[in-house]
């Protein structure tokens, strides 16, 4: 291992040691405070152009799944850890999350005072950076890209076939593989769409519910996707994730601004305003939709985070429209503790389709 540098825009420099062959990569830095998962992070499209800081203080000891390592591509810039744990406490077997790293050419620089990094990035927000193995490097600060653009399906992609059973049209913003699972296993027709298909071209596909997925970066850099949005949700059965919770919000008046360093991690708590219940959701985004600004005469306010208030969830008083700012739980969680929002949006969707039934595997 060499020396190496996380230098932020603002002018921090934190050393450290580069774990593999690439010595440079830039992007937003920002932290996750999840203890275990993070090969599920790591593979998280949301996270695409962005240099992770774990807060745990170990990262590795929780195994890395080869065969889902197969399978997924990592999509951030670059991991800051405080240390390395190479052999997973209860699977010996398990891949290494150093060697992960290096076949997929991912820098991590380890033996760095995370605490501190990480006060330094509630103090200064969500700026740009960089790892490097050169002290006098700097971060590219006037780079600009839609990284939508890099993680959504070129191509619509048909997972099932079953014409009798209710089709879910996916928008892909840069969706988590297990929210498309999902909805395979529980009996739907699923179809994957690239984020910009036109409204035209999804009608044909004659969809029974849309579902907008999550996916990374600021929701105002799709505003050329807001009248599409705005139309499908009046025709269909709608659930927004994450991103897909911040453009239905905009497709309706409201408007979105930045966190001052973003929520991502597995342990936030949402109070779900209907029934006083909390539940700890995991969440990985660096904007919000503003309170102020949404339309009480149409909405709800469903979800709102525990911590600093901020608007979790929107249901529509008339239309089957429902968002989520958090990950509802999928196929991984020992207990689905949210799981029900899938189970909601499908119960609305059979409603709207006369579908009977449905069975969840």
């Amino acid at each position: 291992m060499t020396t190496g540098y996380i230098i932020l825009e603002t002018g921090e420099i934190f050393s450290g040691k580069l774990i593999g062959k690439v010595k440079r990569s830039a992007g937003e830095i920002v932290f996750n405070t999840s203890m275990t998962g993070h090969q599920h992070i790591l593979t998280n499209p949301s996270y695409t152009g962005q240099i992770i800081v774990f807060s745990y203080p170990v990262i590795g000891g929780y195994r890395i799944r080869s065969k889902e390592n197969k399978t997924k591509k990592i999509y951030a810039q670059g991991v800051v850890i405080k240390e390395i744990c190479n052999v997973p406490s209860y699977d010996p077997l398990a891949i290494s999350m150093e060697s992960v790293l290096e076949k997929d050419n991912i820098p991590c620089l380890t033996e760095v005072d995370t605490r501190a990094l990480i006060k330094t990035i509630r103090k200064r927000g969500t700026v740009k950076a960089v790892i490097s193995d050169d002290m006098n490097d700097k971060p590219e600060t006037n780079t600009s890209f839609k990284p939508v653009n890099k993680v959504s399906t070129k191509t619509v992609i048909q997972y099932t076939n079953d014409v009798n059973a209710p089709h879910i049209v996916i928008v892909d913003f840069g969706v988590e593989q297990e929210i498309v699972q999902y909805f395979i296993n529980a009996n739907c027709r699923v179809t994957l769409v690239p984020y910009d298909y036109s409204f035209e071209n999804i009608l044909q596909l004659k969809p029974d519910g849309i579902v907008l997925s999550n996916g990374p970066g600021d929701p105002m850099d799709l505003i050329d996707e807001i009248e599409k949005i705005y139309k499908l949700s009046t025709l269909f059965p709608t659930l927004g994730i994450s991103l897909g919770h911040q453009l239905v919000a905009l497709a309706y008046g409201a408007k979105t601004e930045a966190l001052p360093f973003g929520h991502r991690g597995g342990n936030y708590p949402v109070k779900d305003l209907r029934t006083g219940k909390v539940y700890i959701t995991t969440q990985n985004h660096g904007y919000t939709v503003i309170d102020q600004t949404i339309d009480r005469n149409e909405f709800n306010i469903s979800y709102q985070n525990v911590n600093d208030g901020s608007i979790e969830g929107i249901e529509h008083k008339q239309k089957p429209i429902q968002t989520v700012q958090f990950y509802p739980d999928t196929v991984f969680p020992s207990q689905m503790e949210t799981g029900h929002i899938f189970h909601s949006f499908l119960e609305t969707v059979n409603k709207n389709t006369g579908v009977m039934s449905y069975a969840v595997k």
